[in-house]
């Protein structure tokens, strides 16, 4: 990943209407900005695995550790910039989250996308 991917993701993510307006009349409308939210980035190189061949998955492609945290802390420096409360995980640590989802509602966000075309 590069300083690039970063910039993608970071403004990909506060850009996006994922939120339905304030009436909720419709559906998606509103960025992560305009209705004020938070973020919570954690790190999770498993999301990195490759399931094809054998029975166990593999993070071979995955970046190693130092290059890891250096472009998740920059990536939550770009966040922090925002202006929106950011809050992270603990970099390669186990954790245990807790959340309240409305959904199930999942976007997987690849950098490499934006040199593909919209249509396909």
């Amino acid at each position: 990943d590069t300083e690039e991917d970063i910039k993608y993701i970071v403004d990909k993510t506060l850009s996006m209407r994922v939120f339905p307006e304030k009436s909720g009349a419709s559906g998606f409308d509103q960025s992560v900005q305009e209705v004020n939210g938070g973020l919570l980035l954690i790190s999770q190189f498993t999301l990195y695995a490759s399931t094809r061949k054998g029975r166990r998955p593999s993070f071979i492609d995955a970046a190693h550790r130092d290059v890891a945290q250096r472009l998740f802390d920059k990536t939550v420096q770009a966040f922090h910039c925002s202006g929106l409360r950011t809050e992270t995980g603990v970099f390669g640590a186990s954790m245990s989250v807790k959340i309240d989802n409305a959904g199930p509602f999942t976007i997987l966000l690849d950098s490499s996308d934006r040199n593909t075309s919209r249509r396909r």
